[in-house]
């Protein structure tokens, strides 16, 4: 087996140009360390299969974090992550992990390196959530304040306000952007159970009532759009627009028996099959941070919250009464959507004066694949502002 040959395939793949530098500039000094740095770390250990070129360096990083005193490889490393799929907030994350078992010194130590490499790649765009607190649970809220026209974003079934991440950012130069976590998901996990879409809708209200909002373009996808028809029926008075992303306004029985699943085999049993209705195979097949991301929130899901979310879903009703909603509404569908395909979002034509566009390509979670379109779908469903 040539190590050589297989080192320097190896270190070019998760360092670039910068591993070729670092070990010509060892050799300089030493050949034997230039050597088994190539044969021995990057040949052999680095080339395993056993873990992913990502957790290599999520763990390097991690250890290099925790020992302190070794910034110029922290650096390297912190770059190297990035180029082998590691995501910006799974950086922070490890610093914040590492608090709790290395203390706050190396810690912060480790998120100040870590600001640094992000922002001198401009990959540092930090979205962050406080503590919000409602009637009778609390959750997480982002806010991007100023003081603009207010656009609420409500997300899916089983995730939370973190789909928006590239969405947001996006929309931020129009609107002040508000999004949060569902009763049950996320920070609101284990909550006071929902009982039915009103349930969702009232917390909804209360959130624009707690910031002071009294109207506010709301846009929802799936479980969230749902959520958004509902509120439009119960207090149409707080919409300047209503945008329905991915969404439906029927019940059908796979509703139910999704829920009954998770009550028969758990939440790990759940990741398959929600996975697979919600992103292409393509998508799967590249695992990013939003399938990781997604995957992760199924299974952290409770059973009790997922089954929720689900079951308002089997008693919605709000296709029979899509004639009354007195709110400009657009309709966002996506092309590849096998969960509410275009065809089935075509209904909710019957909301008066509404209108409907189809993004090419995409599937269900529209908001972690097709981010760019998305958001330019909804700022072209915000323009009918009543």
């Amino acid at each position: 087996m040539n190590y050589q040959q297989i080192g320097w395939k190896e270190l070019t793949a998760i360092d670039g140009p910068r591993g070729e530098q670092t070990v010509s500039r060892v050799s300089e000094t030493s050949a034997i360390i230039a050597e088994t740095l190539i044969e021995h770390a990057f040949g052999t250990v680095f080339a395993a299969s056993t873990l992913s070129r990502r957790d290599r360096e999520l763990v390097t990083l991690g250890m290099l974090g925790a020992i302190g005193g070794a910034e110029p490889q922290l650096r390297i490393h912190l770059e190297a992550a990035l180029r082998v799929g590691a995501d910006p907030d799974e950086l922070i994350a490890l610093a914040e992990h590492a608090s709790v078992y290395v203390g706050y010194p190396r810690a912060l130590n480790l998120l100040n390196a870590t600001r640094t490499a992000l922002t001198e790649m401009d990959r540092f765009q930090p979205l962050t959530a406080g503590k919000f607190t409602l009637d009778d649970h609390q959750t997480r809220l982002y806010d991007s304040g100023g003081d603009r026209p207010v656009l609420v974003l409500v997300h899916a079934l089983g995730l939370d306000w973190r789909m928006w991440r590239e969405v947001i950012p996006l929309l931020t130069e129009r609107f002040r952007v508000v999004a949060y976590d569902l009763r049950g998901f996320g920070a609101a996990a284990a909550a006071p159970v929902a009982n039915g879409l009103q349930d969702y809708a009232r917390d909804l209200a209360a959130v624009l009532d707690r910031l002071g909002i009294r109207q506010a373009h709301i846009a929802g996808l799936s479980l969230g759009g749902s959520i958004a028809q509902q509120l439009a029926l119960m207090a149409p008075e707080r919409f300047l627009t209503l945008t329905i992303i991915a969404a439906t306004a029927w019940a059908f029985d796979a509703f139910r028996q999704r829920a009954g699943a998770a009550e028969e085999q758990g939440m790990d049993a759940q990741v398959g099959p929600s996975l697979t209705r919600w992103f292409r195979p393509d998508d799967l097949a590249v695992n990013g941070w939003a399938v990781r991301y997604a995957r992760d929130c199924v299974q952290r899901a409770f059973v009790t919250d997922w089954n929720a979310g689900w079951l308002a879903l089997a008693a919605i009703e709000s296709g029979t009464r899509l004639a009354e909603i007195a709110v400009p509404a657009h309709i966002i569908a996506g092309e590849q959507d096998a969960s509410t395909p275009p065809e089935l979002m075509q209904g909710m034509l019957a909301i008066p004066g509404a209108s409907m566009e189809v993004i090419a390509d995409a599937p269900h979670m529209i908001a972690l694949t097709h981010p760019d379109a998305l958001a330019q779908a909804i700022l072209r469903g915000t323009a009918k502002d009543r």
